[in-house]
């Protein structure tokens, strides 16, 4: 039985990685639904979901067919490691932190799904101007870019979930997808509410 790939995709600003973190809490007892660590080409830090790699040696990975996918954005590469797949072929699930580009570029496939997490243009500007790491101007090109990816989409995503309000909500709404999404596969899976929840 196969099983999902599932990539959560989202702009900058709208939370995603803060839903991601939620969902990974609330099914941290759960073996069959595994969250990949991405190999990227940049440095990591204590909180990062992903691992350092240099540029050379992402390549030469990519070149060895040891990566199931991988992408460009923001000047980075970004990659998953093939040793995931297994996992997929046994009947599990696997979420990727992914990129709106990337899987938008995807033939259309039974095994992989694709979730949005969506927030308001004002909303995500705010968190953008809050987090300080953008200009004012990066600000509105990134809002501009996500206007047009939305706008170019080739198809729909399987769940679009809003993150607007309580972090619990959005994050509870990914962690039961995915629950559902195994008991498809006939696996078992009872939530965790986090305690920071």
């Amino acid at each position: 039985m196969t099983g999902q790939w599932v990539f959560v995709c989202g702009p900058s600003g709208v939370g995603k990685d803060s839903v991601i973190a939620w969902a990974v809490k609330a099914l941290a007892s759960q073996p069959e639904i595994v969250f990949a660590r991405r190999l990227i080409t940049r440095a990591a830090q204590s909180a990062s979901d992903h691992d350092a790699i240099g540029e050379h040696d992402f390549l030469l990975l990519q070149q060895s067919g040891g990566l199931r996918w991988c992408w460009q954005a923001h000047g980075f590469h970004y990659g998953i490691s093939q040793h995931y797949a297994s996992h997929v072929s046994a009947g599990g699930i696997v979420v990727i932190n992914g990129s709106r580009s990337h899987v938008d570029g995807l033939p259309a496939s039974p095994d992989v799904k694709r979730i949005e997490i969506t927030a308001s243009p004002e909303a995500i500007a705010s968190r953008l101007t809050e987090r300080g790491r953008d200009t004012q101007q990066e600000v509105l090109q990134r809002l501009a870019r996500n206007a047009s990816l939305e706008e170019t989409a080739p198809q729909k995503p399987d769940l679009r979930i809003n993150n607007e309000g309580e972090l619990a909500e959005a994050g509870s709404i990914l962690a039961t997808y995915l629950a559902a999404l195994a008991a498809q596969a006939g696996i078992s899976v009872p939530l965790t509410r986090p305690r920071s929840a």
